[in-house]
């Protein structure tokens, strides 16, 4: 039986980038981070510790020639959050790419590009 949702595989071109870019522009915090041989295996991270659901950052190029035919495509995601408005300003501000704040029937939302162009909605409910 399936309990919960542990970790989203996020597959992209750098890593190392697309940390920085949650961390720093988001405030994601690294929860693991495996180095091999000075190369970057996986980097897992979430919006603060103690989270039980995680995404881990997977080399594109290396999932792909591990599995080809595997689809390395971003998924759909929606994160839920608090103060969206202030929230969608501040993103505004530290120059990250968002859609227009919407009110729909589920609650205000917004989406978010990361710096590879995944796209990331968020949702105040």
């Amino acid at each position: 039986m399936i309990e919960k949702i542990g970790q989203i595989m996020l597959y992209v071109e750098d890593q190392a980038a697309v940390r920085d870019f949650w961390v720093e522009k988001l405030d994601f915090v690294v929860v693991a981070e495996k180095v091999v041989n000075g190369e970057i295996q996986w980097i897992e991270i979430a919006p603060s510790k103690g989270v039980e659901t995680t995404f881990v950052l997977q080399n594109k190029k290396k999932v792909a020639e591990m599995n080809p035919e595997m689809n390395l495509g971003t998924p759909s995601m929606l994160l839920f959050g608090t103060n969206i408005g202030e929230l969608y300003e501040e993103y505004k501000n530290k120059g990250i790419t968002v859609g227009d704040l919407v009110d729909l029937p589920i609650g205000r939302v917004f989406n978010f590009a990361d710096n590879e162009g995944n796209y990331v909605a968020i949702c105040e409910r």
